[in-house]
Parts: C-alpha cells; sequence; structure tokens
C-alpha cells in the first residue's frame, strides 16, 4: 500500500507477470484483466476493470516497461524499486500515447526519422520512426506531421520509438480511434464485436465526434459501469487532444518548422532488474507456484532459456530449498553472491543457480564469441566490443579474451591502446566486480582495470551489468589507484542510482582495492 493508501488498477504482461502480480498485489494495488493462466495459477477472480497502469516486459526481457496515468506511474515506479538492490528505473521523455508535431529529418528504406521535439535550451528530447505507409503521400526531410507514439523504447535498447499518424485516446478497456465511426472488439469475432457494439448503446457516456471505439480482449467479460468508466475516461483524453491540437496548430505558433509536444496524457519508465532482483523476484513467483531456481535470470538470457524454463517447470516440481548447498550441475557452487566477501541475506542465488547447465544448454561455452554489455547508470547500453570465451569454470567465471586495435590511451591507466594488445576479462556470474588485464602483442603487462558494476550476468551472446562509475586500477608498476568516485556522487545527486546501490558500490571498490594492495 502506497503512503497515501491510493491503490492502482494495473494490468501485467510478460515473463515477470507471476512474480510482479504477487508483489504488487502485496503492495496494495489491484491486478485486473488478468490473463487466463495468471487466473488458474492464482485461483481466484480477478477483475476486468479498466486498468491505470500497464506493465509490460520490456526489450531483451532486461525488465519491465510501466505506462500510464503520470501519478499513478510514479507510485508504481517507486514500489518497483523495492525488488532489489540492482533494480534500476529511469523515466522516458517520449513516453507512451504523447502526440507531437514532429518533423522529417531524414528518409529510409521503410520509413522517416522524425525530430519529436526541441526543448527550451535547443537540444532535442529524441526522435522517432514513422513507417511510410502510416501517411498518405509521399515523405521528404522537412515535412511536417502530427504524430504519437505507438511503441516508446527503453534506454537500453538501439530501436527508436515508434509513431503513427492515427491518433487514439487510451482509456483501459476502450480506445478511441480519431478519424472512425464505428466500434471495435480487438481480438474478437463478429458475434462479440455486434453484442458488445449492442453494449455500448446502453452506456451513458458518448465517444466524441469522429472517434471510433475500439474495445480490448477484456471488453467482453466487463461489468457495464466498468465499461462505462473506461469509455468516459477515454473521452475525456480525446477532447482533450483535440483541444490541444487546435491550439498547437494556431497561426501564432509556426506549424510547418518547430517540432514540439502537443499532448502528453500518459507517463512511461523503464525499469531495469538486476541478477539480485531477479532472484528476489523469484522469490515472489515462488509463493504462487513451482518455480526452478534461477528463474527469471533464465528467461532474461534467451527466448530459447525461456522456452527451456517452462518445459522444465511443466515436468518437475521445484521447492527451491537449496538445503543441500549443491548447484544444478552437481558441483559445489562456492563463492558468495555479492561478490565483496559480505552474505547475500540469505537470498538462494549462485547455490541454486544451475551455471552450468543452463550455459551448456543455451552458452556461451568455450570458443564462443559474446559481447561485453555496459549498461550506463542513466539506462543506457554500450557495447565495449566482442570477445572470444577462452575459459569457463562451473563456480560461473567466464573468461573473454579481446583483441585491441590501436589509437588512444587506456582510461585512466594513462598507457597507449596499440594494435595487437589483448584484454582479457574474467567474469564471474553474481560478482559486483571483474578485472580486464591488458597485455602488449609480446605479452608484455600494461595494467589491471577493475570495473565495479551491478552484479554481472552471461548470457549467451553477451554479458550484461551496469557500470557503477568507481573502479580501481592497478598500474604496471603495481601502485593501485581508486577512479571515479565524483561520478558516482554524481549519479545519486541525480537520482540515476538508490543510495543503497552506491553504498554498495562504494563497499565493493573498497574491498577490491584492500586485495589489490596486498
Amino acid at each position: 500500500m502506497t503512503d497515501d493508501g491510493d491503490s492502482v488498477a494495473v494490468r501485467i504482461r510478460g515473463i515477470y507477470t507471476t512474480a510482479l502480480t504477487q508483489f504488487l498485489g502485496a503492495a496494495g494495488n489491484e491486478v485486473v484483466q488478468a490473463s487466463p493462466p495468471i487466473r488458474r495459477r492464482f485461483d481466484r477472480e480477478f477483475s476486468r476493470a479498466p486498468y491505470t497502469v500497464a506493465v509490460e516486459t520490456g526489450p531483451d526481457r532486461q525488465g519491465v516497461g510501466v505506462h500510464g496515468d503520470p501519478a499513478a506511474t510514479a507510485r508504481i515506479r517507486e514500489q518497483l524499486g523495492e525488488v532489489g538492490v540492482d533494480t534500476l528505473a529511469w523515466a522516458d521523455p517520449v513516453p507512451q500515447g504523447a502526440v507531437y508535431h514532429g518533423r522529417v529529418t531524414e528518409t529510409l528504406g521503410g520509413g522517416a526519422v522524425v525530430d519529436l521535439r526541441v526543448d527550451a535550451d535547443g537540444g532535442h528530447d529524441g526522435a522517432g520512426y514513422l513507417p511510410y505507409d502510416e501517411v498518405d503521400s509521399y515523405v521528404d526531410d522537412g515535412d511536417s506531421y502530427t504524430v504519437q507514439v505507438t511503441e516508446p523504447t527503453a534506454p537500453w535498447d538501439s530501436d527508436r520509438p515508434g509513431l503513427t499518424t492515427t491518433l487514439r485516446a487510451q482509456g483501459g478497456l476502450a480506445t478511441l480511434v480519431r478519424g472512425r465511426e464505428e466500434t471495435r472488439v480487438r481480438g474478437g469475432d463478429g458475434d462479440a464485436a455486434r453484442e458488445l457494439a449492442g453494449m455500448t448503446e446502453l452506456l451513458s457516456v458518448d465517444a466524441p465526434d469522429g472517434w471510433g471505439i475500439e474495445w480490448n480482449r477484456a471488453a467482453p467479460d466487463a461489468e457495464l459501469d466498468a465499461l462505462e468508466a473506461s469509455l468516459s475516461r477515454a473521452s475525456e483524453r480525446a477532447r482533450e487532444m483535440e483541444s490541444a491540437l487546435t491550439e498547437g496548430n494556431s497561426d501564432s505558433v509556426s506549424a510547418d518548422t518547430d517540432s514540439r509536444a502537443l499532448y502528453t496524457p500518459l507517463s512511461t519508465v523503464w525499469v531495469w532488474f538486476g541478477r539480485e532482483s531477479r532472484f528476489a523476484l523469484d522469490d515472489y513467483r515462488r509463493v504462487v507456484t513451482s518455480t526452478m531456481p534461477g528463474h527469471h535470470r533464465t528467461k532474461a538470457a534467451s527466448r530459447a532459456a525461456s522456452s527451456g524454463v517452462d518445459f522444465a517447470e511443466a515436468l518437475c516440481s521445484f521447492d527451491g530449498t537449496g538445503d543441500d548447498g549443491v548447484s544444478g550441475d552437481g558441483t559445489e557452487s562456492g563463492g558468495d553472491a555479492s561478490g565483496d566477501g559480505t552474505e547475500s541475506g540469505g537470498r538462494p542465488t549462485d547455490r541454486e543457480f544451475p551455471f552450468t547447465v543452463v550455459t551448456d544448454q543455451f552458452g556461451p561455452t568455450v570458443g564462443d564469441s559474446v559481447a561485453i554489455g555496459h549498461g550506463k547508470p542513466d539506462g543506457r547500453l554500450i557495447s565495449l566490443g566482442r570477445g572470444e570465451v577462452t575459459e569457463r569454470e562451473s563456480d560461473g567465471t567466464v573468461a573473454v579474451e579481446r583483441s585491441m586495435t590501436g589509437g588512444g590511451t587506456y582510461d585512466a591507466l594513462g598507457v597507449e591502446r596499440e594494435r595487437g594488445d589483448t584484454a582479457l576479462t574474467k567474469f564471474r556470474e553474481g560478482r559486483w566486480w571483474y578485472p580486464t588485464v591488458y597485455r602488449s602483442a609480446d605479452g608484455d603487462l600494461k595494467g589491471t582495470y577493475v570495473n565495479v558494476c551491478t552484479p554481472v550476468e552471461v548470457f549467451p551472446d553477451v554479458v550484461r551489468y551496469v557500470d557503477l562509475h568507481v573502479d580501481v586500477i592497478r598500474h604496471r608498476d603495481g601502485t593501485v589507484e581508486r577512479v571515479d568516485d565524483d561520478e558516482l556522487d554524481a549519479a545519486v545527486a541525480d537520482r540515476l542510482l538508490p543510495s543503497e546501490t552506491a553504498a554498495r558500490a562504494r563497499s565493493v571498490a573498497a574491498s577490491v582495492e584492500r586485495a589489490l594492495e596486498k
């Protein structure tokens, strides 16, 4: 329950649905429009009422997108931040449902890049992608369109937000579509559409002229008062949108050239779950149903791995006790989950997660190529390049070797970067740091760089984590130096990192620094 006692009506979809239904329900929210598997799993009735916030799995299964009423979205964001110490969240400057007057800046093979808005300081808030089939005429650079965001993109995703010229006003069960007249049912057959259309005529709320009604799949089973509330909300937003369009395209505005936001009814927040958070979500899911060790960690790896988890759980029952301290590959897993010599608080992590079994099945194995996905505290994902897996151990250690190109120097080490250099990085699943040893083509040591980060996850094609700024380096003469504490402080001040996460980073850095000085 939130501090003000308000409950949010939330609809949840994707690989985190069971855990988040349990977690957000326990926090005092009402989960609505539950899918058939969720209704069976929880063995209770869920309301078909309109939702205020939608929670859906984000790109690469790394977290969730939260879309909805701004105040309610902020409450859900705050609650999800309590899942784990490595749960991070960012507001999207180009949220779902936002309407812009946009200007085409580039034409591509299948669509156009549209500049969406210029802020007061002259900086761009973002650009979107408008498919050509959304436009009736030829599209050229400099053309202007009124567009709406249909598919916002997470900061760790390289795609641009998807745009449409067909404007919609959402209401939870009902969506009003500008330029239509008829009533439709998404995914419904003719009989369902006709029956719901008849029920629509009984409602005391009318859609604005020029807006057609599109009911979602949950609408045929909803009560009349829920349908009425949803249609009322959608109609209110449609009228607000019409007013905003009229004002935004008035003679006082240079509509042909300016890119700007016209109407932003919803907020979008992206929540990234780190490794510890995924194991915490396993605990919530385990309250409801049999859950294999590392359920969400494995599902986040790939679509194939996600299907493998479903298959395993359909065949076997998992009680999640982990009392024998043996990993799923039959070996002692060893080591602590925190990576800094501290206990992880009792939550099963490495002792249960079958690292070798999962990586044998889905990768990576020795000889494979993996990318290093270097997440930033502001949500961006930077690739540090690809390397070859030269070693893999049952304790979760994976060694990745990269061949370096020449030019510049290595950060903080102050050593020239030359063609033929190698970088050997040893990642260990679940550890809050990893070392990279740089050597010349002749094998001479150039220095060691230890990156402090959220717990490492070794996925089939990429090693993922979020960099926590502070790092420890050992120069080739043996001198140890700790760097970038100021950047960590700035990230906390800018609310990009929770103070608890930053404190953990400082503790890890101190432990690494002491170890390197020995």
